[in-house]
């Protein structure tokens, strides 16, 4: 089957759209099937070229098999609202004319968040008269709005009719949990066109392995108990209550929080920690992926976390999945809902209420004065991880795709 699929991220941008898309693509070449992937140049989210990479109006190589598509986009950092939507709408358009150019594929695949994505892969489809399946990764604009970043407005209400047309007009839509399901149905979208393919880890990636100390070492983490966030420091995330936490904590010596990455909130989150003198809390410039497992390997506990809004009780992050691979225990603070049954359910870790420092610093300390208990978490959550895999996910996802192809989108597969 000849696959076209679009996401504005993609390696070696390590994002979680990224990630995904990436190595499910990696199994589907595998497998024999010709992949093509249209997404710009590395630059998120600080919103600056990685380096050995331009901004060019076409580049091509290879990767993993794969057959990957740069396109020109107008470069913006993941914060402020007119920027990013140029961004996403300067992909739109390159996205979906680049798609044209390409041979004529039997399905034209589109991931969220950002869907504009979707537009694109949507609109190629409809020019090429080849089926389009919109793979849901986030209940965008609601998850803008939650947090603050566009208020109710004529405007939000134009970009909802349009989210509303991309569902109705897809031949089939993934959607990564549950709950972006039920949304979608109680808003009138056919149930029979919406499959839920669940995030996962690619096991070959990640495994359990003693922490590096030279890594260690350089981050002043030795011999200390780390609670360690990896991924994003977006506003979706709600940050801050991590910083509130450590200041409970910042007599305990013992313990450390360790935030690596990049994101729009990042930079103020180091000048607070600063200014309230949180000498607790690390923060780590955002690593390649290959260096991923390493950093994993700092943590004696995977901390989670998510705003305090509905809309995030059914986000499924994928760093838990990551760090159940790694054998850590986790710590999920966030709304109850489809992550929080995973976490009990795999019997990996703990869950405490989003934004509530003083039970996110009561179960760090909980932890590490407890080995026993992480031990037993760490165990249960390597134990849960092949339940995740993302071969998996990708052969799931690639049944969606074949049905799409074989006209048979209304009927999501089991």
């Amino acid at each position: 089957m000849k696959i076209l699929f679009l996401t504005e991220n993609f390696p070696p941008e390590s994002n979680a759209a990224a990630t995904r898309v990436y190595e499910r693509a990696c199994y589907w070449a595998d497998w024999g099937h010709q992949v093509t992937v249209i997404t710009s140049a590395p630059n998120f989210p600080e919103g600056k070229l990685f380096q050995g990479f331009e901004n060019k109006w076409k580049q091509t190589e290879t990767m993993s098999g794969i057959r990957v598509v740069r396109v020109k986009t107008y470069i913006a950092a993941n914060r402020g609202v007119l920027h990013r939507t140029l961004d996403f709408l300067s992909f739109m358009a390159t996205g979906f004319f680049a798609a044209l150019k390409e041979d004529r594929p039997d399905v034209i695949a589109a991931t969220s968040p950002q869907f504009f994505t979707a537009v694109a892969g949507w609109a190629a489809g409809a020019a090429r008269g080849v089926p389009f399946v919109f793979e849901l990764g986030d209940l965008w604009p609601a998850s803008i709005a939650a947090v603050g970043a566009m208020k109710k407005s004529f405007a939000l209400g134009l970009i909802e009719k349009l989210e509303l047309f991309l569902y109705r007009r897809s031949t089939a839509i993934a959607a990564l949990t549950g709950s972006f399901k039920d949304n979608l149905v109680s808003r009138g979208i056919d149930a029979d066109k919406i499959s839920v393919v669940i995030n996962g880890v690619d096991l070959s990636r990640y495994a359990p392995r003693s922490r590096d100390k030279a890594l260690a070492d350089e981050w002043g983490l030795a011999g200390k108990f780390v609670a360690g966030y990896i991924g994003t420091h977006g506003m979706a995330h709600a940050l801050g209550n991590v910083l509130d936490a450590a200041e409970r904590l910042k007599d305990d010596d013992g313990v450390r929080f360790l935030l690596a990455g990049a994101g729009a909130e990042r930079d103020a989150l180091i000048a607070e920690a600063a200014g309230r003198g949180l000498n607790n809390v690390v923060f780590m410039p955002r690593q390649p992926k290959e260096r991923m497992p390493a950093v994993w390997s700092l943590c004696d506990v995977a901390l989670v976390h998510l705003k305090d809004s509905p809309v995030f009780a059914g986000v499924i992050p994928s760093k838990i999945f990551e760090a159940e691979a790694m054998g850590l225990p986790l710590l999920l603070a966030a709304p109850e809902g489809e992550a929080s049954a995973i976490v009990l359910n795999d019997k990996a870790g703990l869950h405490v209420a989003a934004e509530d420092p003083d039970a996110l610093a009561a179960a760090v300390t909980h932890l590490s004065g407890d080995k026993a208990l992480c031990q037993t978490f760490a165990t249960a959550a390597l134990a849960a991880a092949p339940d995740h895999s993302r071969e998996t996910q990708a052969r799931e996802m690639l049944d969606v795709l074949q049905m799409a192809a074989g006209g048979e989108g209304r009927r999501a597969p089991s």
